[in-house]
């Protein structure tokens, strides 16, 4: 287990993204198997058929498409395909795969029903993707050999495998490579009832006392993110050991969430003043994206990408073609 002091922890309590230290610190909350998945029910019993199916024929399964926001669990669900096919799996990511022999040196290597996992699929580079088309098809490899004149194509025969890839913007895939892919499926946010029994589930591996009411406090906050309510859980804890012997009780859990400046929809400071500088400058909208950027001074992909689908989920923003507008909800919400 990582130490507590060490954990590299984001600038935004509920950011979706993790760094490199808290994505280690969750390996040892990972479920192993689908029974132990908690909630995107659909997409776990679809999975089984094909898993199973997979097992029978002995035959690797099909290439899976992964897309949702960050933190529902994409990597997660890799790793359990991987443990329910009794398959290694190799982890890899877009933006790691600079050039072609780094992807020809991994594929080259994939045994028989092996899994490759790529994270952020979309950040692919153009020459890359394409390498991928006769691997994922043929199960081959095209290398062009030489330069200029003397330049040849050489084959080579790879092991049937699996690719499972992840991404958080579907859109960015292009239609070739997202054709390619034989099962795709969308994470949803969770509901509050399973974000609890994801509260529970991880208290109980990290020993922490915890009562029926913080975690019902903590489903309610974690914006129905997993990544999120396991981190709130981790601050919390932090909270409980040093002013309440380790006990997390409901009590100690708001005082914890008031210092973190989270209200009881899972909202932070960040998320709160972009919708009242939308409501106190530009009366509620509509305005356009670059504006709230520049008035907020935050960048543009920040809250596109981090604030927007959340606050758009709790009913507190909308688009339209002229722009954002703020809800009557959020006004009712921010008292104003």
């Amino acid at each position: 287990m990582i130490e507590r002091e060490e954990m590299e922890i984001p600038e935004r309590v509920v950011a979706t993204e993790a760094p490199n230290e808290e994505r280690e610190f969750e390996v040892g909350l990972r479920p192993q198997s689908l029974q132990d998945f908690v909630g995107q029910d659909d997409i776990k019993e679809n999975l089984s058929i094909f898993i199973e199916a997979a097992k029978k024929r002995q035959e690797p399964i099909e290439h899976v498409l992964l897309y949702g926001n960050p933190g529902l669990g994409k990597t997660t669900l890799a790793h359990i395909i991987a443990h329910e096919m009794g398959s290694q799996i190799r982890v890899t990511s877009g933006p790691a795969l600079e050039r072609v022999g780094d992807l020809a040196a991994i594929l080259s290597n994939l045994g028989q029903s092996d899994i490759l996992f790529i994270d952020e699929i979309h950040r692919l580079n153009k020459t890359i993707e394409e390498v991928l088309y006769p691997a994922m098809e043929d199960y081959a490899l095209d290398i062009i050999v030489g330069k200029g004149p003397t330049a040849r194509t050489l084959r080579l025969n790879l092991e049937r495998f699996t690719l499972i890839g992840a991404t958080t913007r579907l859109s960015l895939l292009s239609s070739p490579l997202r054709d390619r892919f034989g099962v795709t499926h969308h994470l949803n946010f969770y509901e509050d009832a399973h974000i609890g029994q994801i509260v529970k589930r991880s208290a109980g591996l990290l020993k922490t006392s915890i009562d029926d009411a913080s975690i019902d406090i903590l489903a309610s906050r974690s914006r129905r993110t997993p990544r999120i309510a396991n981190r709130l859980l981790r601050r919390v804890r932090d909270f409980a050991d040093v002013r309440a012997q380790g006990n997390i009780s409901s009590s100690v859990c708001k005082d914890a969430m008031g210092m973190l400046n989270i209200d009881h929809l899972g909202l932070d400071q960040t998320d709160r003043r972009i919708l009242a500088t939308i409501i106190e400058k530009f009366n509620g909208g509509p305005v356009g994206l670059s504006t709230i950027a520049a008035a907020t001074q935050e960048e543009i992909e920040t809250i596109e990408d981090v604030h927007e689908p959340f606050l758009i989920q709790v009913g507190f923003l909308a688009r339209t073609p002229r722009g954002r507008v703020v809800t009557s909800h959020a006004y009712k919400h921010l008292g104003l």
